[in-house]
């Protein structure tokens, strides 16, 4: 086997890995947003806010020193849980209005 056909293959399993964790961070999405579902239907049914800033920033907190000690940039780690929790506040707003 030549080298470029070697890289090729090496290739192939790495891609072949990432389309795996993909797959599991949808899924892990798909739960996570299960959870906090239930969340927002709980607070609409309390008339409980559908943002939590003090929870929001304790959870940005976590995240960034579980980020760190990964090796993965705690500033990314933080903008991709910012695009979550914007989305969850979209849908606990939803379910407010839903209640009213």
């Amino acid at each position: 086997m030549t080298t470029v056909e070697e890289a090729r293959a090496e290739l192939l399993r790495l891609r072949s890995s990432i389309d795996n964790l993909d797959a599991a961070l949808v899924h892990l999405l798909a739960e996570r947003f299960k959870c906090t579902e239930q969340v927002g239907r709980l607070k609409a049914r309390s008339g409980m806010p559908a943002a939590d800033p003090a929870r929001e920033a304790v959870q940005i907190a976590r995240l960034r020193a579980m980020a760190e000690t990964s090796g993965l940039d705690p500033h990314f780690a933080e903008q991709i849980l910012g695009v979550i929790i914007a989305e969850v506040i979209r849908n606990h707003e939803q379910f407010a209005e839903a209640a009213e």
